[in-house]
Protein backbone atom coordinates (compact mmCIF):
# COMPACT_ATOMS: atom_id res chain seq x y z
CA UNK A 1 0.00 0.00 0.00
CA UNK A 2 0.85 3.43 -0.79
CA UNK A 3 1.71 5.65 2.90
CA UNK A 4 3.36 8.66 4.89
CA UNK A 5 6.43 6.54 6.85
CA UNK A 6 8.29 7.88 9.84
CA UNK A 7 11.79 6.26 8.86
CA UNK A 8 13.89 8.18 11.33
CA UNK A 9 12.94 9.37 14.71
CA UNK A 10 12.54 13.50 14.51
CA UNK A 11 12.30 13.90 11.02
CA UNK A 12 8.98 14.19 8.69
CA UNK A 13 7.13 11.25 7.49
CA UNK A 14 7.90 10.59 3.47
CA UNK A 15 5.43 8.77 0.88
CA UNK A 16 6.20 5.48 -0.43
CA UNK A 17 5.23 1.67 -0.22
CA UNK A 18 4.49 0.13 3.11
CA UNK A 19 3.31 -3.13 3.60
CA UNK A 20 -0.29 -4.50 3.67
CA UNK A 21 -1.50 -4.82 7.09
CA UNK A 22 -2.71 -8.84 7.54
CA UNK A 23 -6.21 -9.58 9.46
CA UNK A 24 -6.19 -10.58 12.72
CA UNK A 25 -8.80 -12.03 15.15
CA UNK A 26 -10.92 -8.66 16.77
CA UNK A 27 -9.11 -6.28 14.37
CA UNK A 28 -10.63 -5.06 11.55
CA UNK A 29 -9.05 -3.73 8.12
CA UNK A 30 -9.44 -0.24 7.68
CA UNK A 31 -10.14 1.34 4.14
CA UNK A 32 -8.93 5.16 4.93
CA UNK A 33 -10.47 8.11 3.52
CA UNK A 34 -9.24 10.63 5.82
CA UNK A 35 -6.65 11.31 8.94
CA UNK A 36 -5.57 14.58 10.08
CA UNK A 37 -2.60 15.89 11.08
CA UNK A 38 -2.80 16.36 15.00
CA UNK A 39 -0.34 18.11 17.70
CA UNK A 40 -0.83 14.11 18.98
CA UNK A 41 -0.17 12.99 15.86
CA UNK A 42 3.39 14.50 15.37
CA UNK A 43 4.13 14.43 19.01
CA UNK A 44 3.54 10.72 18.49
CA UNK A 45 5.61 10.43 15.36
CA UNK A 46 8.51 12.51 16.73
CA UNK A 47 9.40 10.51 19.84
CA UNK A 48 8.33 13.26 22.23
CA UNK A 49 5.23 11.83 23.78
CA UNK A 50 4.84 10.12 26.56
CA UNK A 51 2.71 7.25 24.40
CA UNK A 52 5.31 6.85 21.40
CA UNK A 53 6.86 3.52 20.56
CA UNK A 54 10.46 3.43 19.38
CA UNK A 55 9.76 0.83 16.96
CA UNK A 56 10.79 2.13 13.23
CA UNK A 57 9.58 2.31 10.15
CA UNK A 58 6.04 2.98 11.37
CA UNK A 59 2.96 4.81 9.47
CA UNK A 60 1.96 7.67 11.39
CA UNK A 61 -1.72 8.55 12.13
CA UNK A 62 -3.19 8.11 15.71
CA UNK A 63 -6.99 8.58 14.35
CA UNK A 64 -8.88 8.94 11.15
CA UNK A 65 -11.84 7.63 9.19
CA UNK A 66 -12.61 4.90 6.55
CA UNK A 67 -14.66 1.97 6.12
CA UNK A 68 -14.52 -1.62 7.31
CA UNK A 69 -14.30 -5.30 5.26
CA UNK A 70 -18.65 -4.61 5.49
CA UNK A 71 -18.50 -1.63 3.87
CA UNK A 72 -19.47 0.22 7.11
CA UNK A 73 -18.08 3.82 7.69
CA UNK A 74 -16.35 4.24 10.82
CA UNK A 75 -14.09 6.81 13.02
CA UNK A 76 -11.00 4.69 14.11
CA UNK A 77 -8.58 5.21 16.46
CA UNK A 78 -4.90 3.85 17.71
CA UNK A 79 -4.87 1.39 14.97
CA UNK A 80 -1.75 -1.63 15.58
CA UNK A 81 1.69 -0.88 15.72
CA UNK A 82 3.11 0.10 12.52
CA UNK A 83 0.03 0.64 11.01
CA UNK A 84 -0.95 4.45 11.12
CA UNK A 85 -3.97 6.31 10.10
CA UNK A 86 -1.92 7.99 7.12
CA UNK A 87 -1.61 5.04 4.57
CA UNK A 88 -4.13 3.33 2.74
CA UNK A 89 -5.16 0.43 5.10
CA UNK A 90 -4.51 0.17 9.16
CA UNK A 91 -5.50 -2.32 11.15
CA UNK A 92 -7.49 -1.42 14.01
CA UNK A 93 -8.79 -3.47 17.29
CA UNK A 94 -12.96 -3.09 16.48
CA UNK A 95 -12.92 -1.96 20.21
CA UNK A 96 -12.12 1.30 18.78
CA UNK A 97 -14.41 1.71 15.99
CA UNK A 98 -16.95 4.51 16.31
CA UNK A 99 -19.86 4.06 13.31
CA UNK A 100 -20.28 7.74 11.68
CA UNK A 101 -23.32 9.83 11.85
CA UNK A 102 -24.27 9.75 7.99
CA UNK A 103 -24.95 13.23 8.38
CA UNK A 104 -21.14 13.93 8.94
CA UNK A 105 -18.44 14.29 6.37
CA UNK A 106 -15.25 12.04 6.67
CA UNK A 107 -12.67 15.81 6.67
CA UNK A 108 -14.92 17.14 9.23
CA UNK A 109 -15.01 13.60 11.58
CA UNK A 110 -10.82 13.34 10.62
CA UNK A 111 -10.44 17.13 12.05
CA UNK A 112 -12.45 17.12 15.18
CA UNK A 113 -12.59 13.68 16.54
CA UNK A 114 -9.12 14.23 19.13
CA UNK A 115 -9.51 17.79 19.66
CA UNK A 116 -13.02 17.93 20.43
CA UNK A 117 -12.46 14.36 22.47
CA UNK A 118 -9.66 16.78 24.68
CA UNK A 119 -12.02 19.45 25.94
CA UNK A 120 -15.32 16.63 26.68
CA UNK A 121 -13.05 14.37 28.52
CA UNK A 122 -11.65 17.29 30.85
CA UNK A 123 -15.26 18.92 31.20
CA UNK A 124 -16.75 15.85 32.12
CA UNK A 125 -14.73 13.27 32.85
CA UNK A 126 -12.32 15.17 34.87
CA UNK A 127 -13.45 18.10 35.76
CA UNK A 128 -17.20 16.87 36.35
CA UNK A 129 -18.81 20.46 34.98
CA UNK A 130 -22.30 21.22 36.35
CA UNK A 131 -24.63 22.97 34.10
CA UNK A 132 -24.24 26.62 34.77
CA UNK A 133 -20.59 27.11 35.87
CA UNK A 134 -17.94 29.43 34.25
CA UNK A 135 -14.84 27.69 32.24
CA UNK A 136 -12.03 29.56 31.36
CA UNK A 137 -10.22 28.69 28.32
CA UNK A 138 -6.47 29.06 28.16
CA UNK A 139 -5.17 28.55 24.65
CA UNK A 140 -8.49 28.88 22.89
CA UNK A 141 -7.61 30.19 19.31
CA UNK A 142 -6.06 26.76 17.59
CA UNK A 143 -8.63 23.73 16.79
CA UNK A 144 -8.40 22.20 20.37
CA UNK A 145 -9.08 25.84 21.88
CA UNK A 146 -12.10 26.95 19.34
CA UNK A 147 -14.07 23.45 20.10
CA UNK A 148 -13.26 24.05 24.00
CA UNK A 149 -15.28 27.04 23.63
CA UNK A 150 -18.55 25.61 21.66
CA UNK A 151 -18.30 22.26 23.46
CA UNK A 152 -18.46 23.94 26.91
CA UNK A 153 -21.44 25.87 25.97
CA UNK A 154 -23.00 22.46 25.00
CA UNK A 155 -22.27 20.61 27.97
CA UNK A 156 -24.19 23.83 29.93
CA UNK A 157 -21.02 26.31 31.17
CA UNK A 158 -22.75 29.87 31.56
CA UNK A 159 -19.89 31.47 31.05
CA UNK A 160 -16.84 31.06 28.75
CA UNK A 161 -13.82 33.06 29.10
CA UNK A 162 -11.29 32.44 26.19
CA UNK A 163 -7.45 33.26 26.02
CA UNK A 164 -5.02 33.69 23.23
CA UNK A 165 -2.36 35.27 21.39
CA UNK A 166 -4.05 35.41 17.77
CA UNK A 167 -6.20 38.43 18.57
CA UNK A 168 -6.90 38.67 14.81
CA UNK A 169 -9.20 35.34 15.62
CA UNK A 170 -11.37 37.26 18.55
CA UNK A 171 -14.33 38.05 16.77
CA UNK A 172 -14.49 34.29 15.53
CA UNK A 173 -14.29 33.21 18.68
CA UNK A 174 -16.94 35.51 20.72
CA UNK A 175 -19.25 33.81 17.50
CA UNK A 176 -17.94 30.47 18.46
CA UNK A 177 -19.56 31.59 22.17
CA UNK A 178 -16.50 32.98 24.06
CA UNK A 179 -18.25 35.53 26.32
CA UNK A 180 -14.76 37.24 27.28
CA UNK A 181 -11.94 37.43 25.67
CA UNK A 182 -7.91 37.68 27.30
CA UNK A 183 -4.94 38.76 24.87
CA UNK A 184 -2.03 36.96 26.74
CA UNK A 185 0.58 39.31 24.31
CA UNK A 186 -0.59 42.23 27.16
CA UNK A 187 2.06 43.28 29.42
CA UNK A 188 2.02 40.95 32.48
CA UNK A 189 0.54 44.01 34.52
CA UNK A 190 -2.33 44.41 32.75
CA UNK A 191 -2.63 40.24 31.94
CA UNK A 192 -2.55 39.53 35.78
CA UNK A 193 -5.21 42.33 36.50
CA UNK A 194 -7.69 40.90 33.82
CA UNK A 195 -6.83 37.44 35.42
CA UNK A 196 -7.38 38.45 38.94
CA UNK A 197 -10.86 40.88 37.66
CA UNK A 198 -12.32 37.08 35.89
CA UNK A 199 -11.73 35.06 39.23
CA UNK A 200 -13.35 37.81 41.21
CA UNK A 201 -16.23 37.33 39.35
CA UNK A 202 -15.67 33.51 39.68
CA UNK A 203 -14.39 30.82 37.56
CA UNK A 204 -14.91 27.03 38.13
CA UNK A 205 -13.24 24.98 35.80
CA UNK A 206 -9.74 25.94 33.64
CA UNK A 207 -9.14 24.15 30.61
CA UNK A 208 -5.38 24.78 29.85
CA UNK A 209 -4.03 23.77 26.21
CA UNK A 210 -0.55 25.91 26.64
CA UNK A 211 0.83 25.88 30.36
CA UNK A 212 4.13 27.88 30.59
CA UNK A 213 4.02 31.03 32.29
CA UNK A 214 -0.20 32.35 31.71
CA UNK A 215 -0.58 29.48 33.38
CA UNK A 216 1.59 30.51 36.47
CA UNK A 217 -0.40 33.39 36.28
CA UNK A 218 -3.51 32.05 36.20
CA UNK A 219 -2.62 29.61 39.54
CA UNK A 220 -1.46 33.07 41.37
CA UNK A 221 -5.05 34.43 40.22
CA UNK A 222 -7.44 31.28 41.31
CA UNK A 223 -5.03 31.49 44.45
CA UNK A 224 -5.53 34.91 45.47
CA UNK A 225 -8.07 35.59 44.30
CA UNK A 226 -11.17 32.61 44.33
CA UNK A 227 -13.72 32.89 46.77
CA UNK A 228 -13.07 31.14 50.27
CA UNK A 229 -13.04 26.91 49.95
CA UNK A 230 -14.75 27.45 46.51
CA UNK A 231 -13.17 24.57 44.31
CA UNK A 232 -11.53 25.74 41.43
CA UNK A 233 -10.77 22.72 39.00
CA UNK A 234 -7.30 23.35 36.92
CA UNK A 235 -7.11 20.98 34.21
CA UNK A 236 -4.20 21.10 32.43
CA UNK A 237 -4.66 19.47 28.67
CA UNK A 238 -1.53 20.56 26.61
CA UNK A 239 1.73 22.44 26.85
CA UNK A 240 2.72 24.77 24.03
CA UNK A 241 3.91 27.60 25.99
CA UNK A 242 6.36 25.39 28.26
CA UNK A 243 6.49 21.69 29.28
CA UNK A 244 6.72 22.91 33.27
CA UNK A 245 5.86 25.80 35.43
CA UNK A 246 7.14 27.31 38.88
CA UNK A 247 4.17 26.25 41.21
CA UNK A 248 4.07 28.07 44.52
CA UNK A 249 3.16 25.81 47.67
CA UNK A 250 0.89 29.03 49.07
CA UNK A 251 -0.95 28.35 46.18
CA UNK A 252 -2.49 25.36 47.49
CA UNK A 253 -2.54 25.69 51.15
CA UNK A 254 -4.16 28.89 50.46
CA UNK A 255 -7.15 28.15 48.06
CA UNK A 256 -9.92 24.85 46.91
CA UNK A 257 -7.40 24.64 43.89
CA UNK A 258 -7.72 21.31 41.92
CA UNK A 259 -4.81 20.41 39.55
CA UNK A 260 -5.92 17.94 37.30
CA UNK A 261 -4.47 16.53 34.06
CA UNK A 262 -6.86 14.85 31.17
CA UNK A 263 -5.36 12.76 28.42
CA UNK A 264 -4.26 8.95 27.50
CA UNK A 265 -4.01 7.43 31.07
CA UNK A 266 -5.41 9.69 33.54
CA UNK A 267 -8.31 8.94 31.95
CA UNK A 268 -9.64 4.86 30.46
CA UNK A 269 -9.74 3.87 27.21
CA UNK A 270 -13.44 3.05 27.11
CA UNK A 271 -14.49 6.39 28.31
CA UNK A 272 -12.53 8.25 26.17
CA UNK A 273 -14.13 6.32 23.09
CA UNK A 274 -17.64 7.08 24.48
CA UNK A 275 -16.26 10.94 25.12
CA UNK A 276 -15.45 10.49 20.89
CA UNK A 277 -18.84 9.22 19.97
CA UNK A 278 -20.59 12.11 22.36
CA UNK A 279 -18.81 14.25 20.15
CA UNK A 280 -19.06 13.08 16.50
CA UNK A 281 -22.79 12.34 17.29
CA UNK A 282 -23.07 15.81 18.20
CA UNK A 283 -21.15 17.65 15.64
CA UNK A 284 -24.12 18.06 13.03
CA UNK A 285 -27.22 18.82 15.69
CA UNK A 286 -24.90 21.44 17.63
CA UNK A 287 -23.57 22.33 14.68
CA UNK A 288 -19.83 22.52 15.80
CA UNK A 289 -17.31 23.70 14.11
CA UNK A 290 -13.59 23.07 12.64
CA UNK A 291 -12.08 24.59 10.19
CA UNK A 292 -10.06 22.07 7.56
CA UNK A 293 -7.67 21.90 4.91
CA UNK A 294 -7.73 18.30 2.90
CA UNK A 295 -4.56 17.26 0.78
CA UNK A 296 -3.55 14.41 -0.76
CA UNK A 297 -1.49 11.68 1.14
CA UNK A 298 1.31 12.42 -1.34
CA UNK A 299 1.38 15.74 -0.16
CA UNK A 300 2.69 14.74 3.50
CA UNK A 301 6.07 16.50 3.48
CA UNK A 302 4.45 19.81 2.54
CA UNK A 303 1.62 19.17 4.88
CA UNK A 304 3.74 18.31 7.85
CA UNK A 305 5.14 21.25 7.91
CA UNK A 306 1.78 23.48 7.04
CA UNK A 307 1.35 25.88 9.74
CA UNK A 308 -2.09 26.77 8.67
CA UNK A 309 -4.88 27.49 11.40
CA UNK A 310 -7.03 25.27 9.38
CA UNK A 311 -6.56 21.34 10.66
CA UNK A 312 -4.78 19.73 7.66
CA UNK A 313 -6.69 16.40 6.93
CA UNK A 314 -4.47 13.83 4.65
CA UNK A 315 -6.51 11.46 1.89
CA UNK A 316 -5.03 8.29 0.49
Amino acid sequence: MKAAVVVEAGHAPVYGDFRDPVPEVGKSIIHVTASSISHLTKSRASGTHYSSSDALPFVPGIDGVGRDGTGRRVYFVMPEIPFGGMGELCLVDERRLIPLPDALDDATAAAMAIPGMSSWAALIERAHLVRGETVLVNGATGTSGRLAIQIAKHLGARKVIATGRNTQSFGELRQLGADVTIQLTQDTESLAAAFSNEFRQGVDVVLDYIWGPSAEMLITAAATESREGTPIRYIEIGSASGASVALPGAALRSSALQLLGSGMGSIPMPNLMRTIQNVLNAAVPSDFRVSTHPMQLSEVKEAWANESDARIVLRP
